[in-house]
Formats: structure tokens, C-alpha cells, sequence
């Protein structure tokens, strides 16, 4: 039995040297959901979380967006850090013009924490549903009250497959909701389960936003290109290319298979979106609706 007290599972630091993608990317290009970690002295992890993070410094991140052409990017408040955002907004301060920030918040916190957080780039709040750390769907109705003066969306990770009657329930939110990773369901499921026709739905009545990103985290494959995955993105990009994002999830931190290179990573894109009309809405004209 493990102990309370052991040391959640570490995670692998991301490749070491990633390539350049073969896809050119339009100016302006966004990636929509990424991570920073660290350094741990200054940003203490929350001690009751599922995995251990690695290093994963802001001055890399930037780096690696400037490899793959891409100008913004969008720092999801990971579970590790809990309600604790000092990481995210220190960099968001650190880079007011490229950069955009998804917090986790509780119900209780005061607006002048909220004001302060939208006036450094503060645009919506995860609530995670699959690890500890995260915030609970009963909070979500809170929430939603408490950040929708601010025009800010609601950012959902969730197995949709496992989550009924959630349409009605992102219907009562009355404010923008995105949802993670494709619905992260098991991709065995393929593009006919039930809630994923529920999904595209969503997406083409306007009722909801998707990020295509994380294909790793729910594929049944040992590598890229996973292409269990390919038909789930491209069924989304073309259900709706004007209600999907796209995101590297660097530096994939609950990756379970073989480390990704982010450069064939971001290539896979351009099979899933082979219109280009359609690639510079998702990478571009969509994310600033959502972020501006």
C-alpha cells in the first residue's frame, strides 16, 4: 500500500531537442494550452497531487515557440499548483504581449484578486475533473457567476464519455466553455460513441469550444503520429473550424507513452486540418476570440 506521504509519481522532462515542424505555421499562430513548472523553491508544488512534474521554465517555453513559429501562447494553471497561481501570473507579467492565462480559482476569492488577474492576461478557469488539485464541477455554477463580468471562459478537462448530461449542465453556465483535449475519451471509442456526437453538436450549435491538443493522453497507440486519434480531430475541425484551438500541451506532463518531439507533434496538424483556410482559423482567428 503506498503512503499517504510518498512522493507522487515524477514525470519525464520533455525532449531535449526538439525539431523544427515541416509545417509552416501562419503569422500570429497561437498555442492554446501549455504548462510552466518551476523553480519549486519559489513555487512549492501542492503536496496532495497526482504526479511530480519536471522543470519546465518559462525562457524554454518561449524558446520552443519561437522553433515552431508560433508568436502566442496560453498557460493553463496546471493541478500541481492547486489555487496557487503565482507561477502562471508572474509569467504572464513577464510576457504581457505573447502571452495569455487559464486559472484555477475558488468561489471565494475576491475581485479584486480577479481584476488583478484579468488585467495581466487572465482570460478563463480550468476545472479539472481528472486529477487532484483541481477544482469540482459543483463549483463550476460559482464560478461561472463570479468571472462572467469579466467575459472570461470556463475550461473543462473531463473524459466526456464518462461526464452524462453534461450539455445541459455547460448550458447552464451561460458563458463561454472549452473543453480539453478532444474530450479526452478512450479513442478506441472512435467518432461514433454517443457523447462525442454530443460534442460535435455542441460544437456546431456555438454551444462550446475544443482544443485539438494532447492526442497522447487518450490514444491506444505506443507513438506518434497515434492515428486512433486522426479521425477525433478531424471529425471537430470539421464539424466547426471556427469553434476549435489547437495546443502543444508542453511539456506534456501527463504523457504516459514515449516522450513526444514537438516538432512531428505540431506536423500532425496539418493531417488533421488539411485546409489551410481552416489551419489559420483554428491557429489564429479563433484564439482571439478567446483570449483577445
Amino acid at each position: 500500500m503506498t503512503s499517504p506521504t510518498a512522493e507522487p509519481p515524477p514525470v519525464p522532462p520533455p525532449h531535449p531537442s526538439p525539431s523544427r515542424p515541416r509545417l509552416a505555421l501562419p503569422a500570429g499562430a497561437w498555442d492554446c494550452h501549455c504548462h510552466v513548472f518551476g523553480p519549486t523553491d519559489r513555487y512549492p508544488y501542492w503536496p496532495d497531487r497526482s504526479y511530480t512534474p519536471p522543470a519546465a521554465s518559462l525562457a524554454r517555453y518561449l524558446g520552443l515557440l519561437d522553433l515552431l513559429g508560433v508568436e502566442h501562447g496560453v498557460l493553463v494553471q496546471p493541478s500541481v499548483y492547486g489555487t496557487d497561481n503565482r507561477m502562471m501570473v508572474d509569467s504572464l507579467k513577464a510576457e504581457p504581449r505573447r502571452l495569455r492565462g487559464v486559472a484555477v480559482i475558488d468561489p471565494s476569492i475576491s475581485d479584486r484578486e480577479l481584476e488583478a488577474m484579468h488585467a495581466v492576461g487572465v482570460r478563463g478557469v480550468r476545472i479539472n475533473l481528472l486529477f487532484r488539485g483541481g477544482v469540482s464541477f459543483a463549483a463550476a455554477e460559482a464560478i461561472a457567476d463570479r468571472i462572467r463580468p469579466l467575459g472570461w471562459h470556463i475550461q473543462f478537462l473531463l473524459d466526456i464519455s464518462q461526464t452524462p448530461e453534461l450539455r445541459p449542465a455547460l448550458k447552464r453556465l451561460r458563458l463561454p466553455v472549452v473543453i480539453d483535449h478532444m474530450g479526452h475519451f478512450p479513442a478506441s471509442a472512435g467518432t461514433g460513441l454517443p457523447a462525442f456526437r454530443e460534442l460535435l453538436a455542441m460544437l456546431k450549435g456555438g454551444e462550446a469550444w475544443v482544443k485539438l491538443s494532447g492526442p497522447y493522453l487518450f490514444t491506444r497507440r505506443p507513438d506518434l503520429p497515434y492515428a486512433d486519434v486522426t479521425p477525433i480531430a478531424r471529425a471537430l475541425a470539421e464539424a466547426a473550424p471556427g469553434r476549435c484551438v489547437w495546443g502543444t500541451d508542453w511539456p506534456h506532463p501527463a504523457n504516459k507513452l514515449a516522450m513526444p518531439d514537438d516538432g512531428p507533434l505540431t506536423d500532425l496538424l496539418g493531417d488533421w486540418v488539411t485546409d489551410e483556410t481552416a489551419r489559420r482559423r483554428i491557429l489564429v482567428e479563433n484564439p482571439k476570440q478567446l483570449y483577445d
